[in-house]
């Protein structure tokens, strides 16, 4: 009996320890539950909230740039823009990392896009910063540096006549680019010349740096000429981009057209196809005639020094044949020296009798320039740019196309065969 109590005895004791240790690692297990669970749901709901009101406190309104950040090789006209969806933009700045210097710019009137208000600098990188509101009110921003094309990257071209100039009625458009191009396709494509007149205009490329445009004759009277310059972007050649956006406008002056005849020595001048002068000339000797053809006046000088030696006229000892430091009345006919210019140091008796010069066409003048009833002087002062002098008579070969402004000696097939886009 005594030994089956103390075995129940030690059962229930046995029992009410495991149960002890039981509720005790059930409570164990009950506390980790709950504090897990709790923690991690309040973790959970903490985040949601911060999603939430994230997502409340984001504008709607979408900033774009481009070119795109990191870009290296952005145009210096109409590359850059700003543009905002769903917003208006508040503020943009662009500056200079180099220099610090902002660059000023244009916002639309809806204040949706902004861009630069002039040309960059070449090689130069910009931080662009926008920002912009949402009808909400809450503000959005968006950051961006480029860096704009190279020298070394891009190409120009280099024309003539000037803006808002009035010329003669022989001025071609002409353009010299300061690389080769070999894309000349897509590079004549992004050059336009039109005339008030209607005259179709068409492009001829001498070689791989100049391209002279104009019509098939003479521009008309009193017309008006725009030059389009689309150059912003185009590939000249590989790795080779233009930075030029430009519109030019020059008008034209009457028609007049001046005729040389080296035989007879006699020089005509007509305006709108009527003479209004007749004036004696001294042009090319025997052994330095004057070029014949139509050439254009390209540049104006009231006094120019003229020395032999620039244009292989030298003597044994290497000098000019001639250096005369003040010729007055000059006005270039070609590149390679030929002017029409006024002459002090020949004796009156040569114009109209005699051929003297070195290929050049002499008029009558004073030292200085300053009797305006001399020849040289009226023929300058009733001269514009890009009026024609057309030599005929004459022992030497015609002029060049090339040689000046001289395009008019082409043919108009031959000179239609060399555009690239015909």
């Amino acid at each position: 009996m005594e030994k089956r109590v103390m075995t129940d005895g030690k059962r229930r004791k046995g029992l009410a320890a495991a149960a002890a240790l039981l509720g005790g690692v059930l409570a164990l297990t009950s506390c980790s539950d709950s504090d897990d669970g709790g923690g991690t749901g309040d973790r959970a709901k903490s985040q949601a909230q911060v999603d939430e009101q994230a997502a409340k406190d984001a504008s709607d309104a979408r900033i774009t740039i481009t070119p795109k950040d990191g870009a290296d090789n952005a145009g210096i006209n109409s590359d850059v823009r700003v543009k905002v969806a769903d917003g208006k933009l508040t503020k943009v700045t662009m500056t200079a990392v180099e220099t610090g210097t902002d660059v000023p710019g244009t916002l639309s009137s809806d204040g949706r896009s902004w861009q630069p208000g002039g040309q960059l600098e070449r090689s130069t990188k910009y931080k662009i910063t926008a920002k912009a509101e949402d009808s909400e009110g809450r503000s959005a921003t968006e950051n961006s540096t480029i860096t704009t094309v190279s020298p070394d990257n891009s190409f120009i071209g280099n024309f003539t006549p000037e803006d808002g100039s009035k010329v003669g009625v022989g001025m071609p458009v002409s353009i010299n680019f300061d690389k080769a191009i070999t894309n000349k396709k897509d590079v004549e494509s992004g050059i336009k010349v039109t005339s008030s007149s209607g005259q179709k205009v068409v492009g001829h490329w001498f070689n791989a740096n100049r391209l002279d445009l104009r019509p098939e004759e003479y521009w008309k009277a009193g017309s008006t000429v725009t030059l389009n310059l689309d150059l912003d972007g185009v590939e000249a050649a590989p790795g080779v981009q233009g930075v030029q956006k430009k519109t030019v406008t020059f008008s034209i002056g009457r028609n007049q057209v001046s005729t040389v005849d080296a035989k007879s020595k006699q020089m005509t001048v007509t305006q709108d196809g009527k003479t209004i002068k007749t004036i004696p000339i001294s042009s090319g000797s025997p052994d330095n005639p004057t070029y014949n053809g139509q050439m254009v006046i390209s540049e104006k000088f009231k006094e120019t020094r003229m020395d032999g030696s620039t244009v292989g006229f030298k003597k044994k000892n290497g000098k000019g044949e001639y250096d005369i430091k003040d010729v007055p009345h000059a006005m270039r006919l070609s590149t390679s020296g030929t002017f029409i210019h006024g002459n002090y140091w020949g004796a009156d008796s040569i114009f109209g009798s005699a051929n003297t010069s070195h290929g050049c066409v002499g008029l009558n003048d004073v030292k200085g320039g300053g009797d305006s009833k001399q020849p040289g002087a009226w023929f300058y002062d009733n001269s514009l740019i890009g009026d024609v002098v057309e030599v005929k008579n004459s022992p030497d070969k015609t002029v060049t196309p090339d040689n000046g402004l001289n395009g008019w000696n082409m043919d108009w097939n031959e000179w239609v065969a060399g555009s690239a886009i015909g």
